[in-house]
């Protein structure tokens, strides 16, 4: 097989490639920088306000907290009243029993034994 003459290392024409001058490279350049500071204007916009409702997030735990502790100690002064409610309404309730049992004409005795 015979060897191809002449150089391979030929300059490529004008044809073949494409140029771009350099007043559209600038121009490019120009538009991504423009591009940049307005997406780094958003980012830093977004992340004021990813602050600003961590802050909002934050304050409103602690009043949820604060409320849900104030609301253990309603529901549990509201047990004791009922317990103590409940307590005075048995002893209300054996009193009269008592009350009545001895009107009936039983000693102390008779009902201490049906007490047992």
């Amino acid at each position: 097989m015979p060897r191809p003459k002449g150089s391979k290392n030929k300059p490529k024409t004008a044809e073949k490639t494409t140029t771009i001058s350099t007043m559209d490279y600038t121009e490019l350049i120009e538009e991504k920088l423009n591009e940049k500071t307005q997406i780094s204007a958003e980012i830093t916009s977004i992340t004021d306000q990813l602050e600003a409702l961590k802050a909002q997030l934050k304050d409103k735990k602690k009043t949820l907290n604060s409320i849900e502790k104030e609301l253990t100690k309603l529901e549990t002064r509201k047990a004791e009243e009922e317990a103590k409610a409940e307590e005075e309404a048995k002893k209300i309730q054996l009193e009269s029993m008592l009350q009545q049992l001895l009107n009936s004409g039983m000693s102390t005795d008779e009902i201490l034994d049906k007490l047992k």
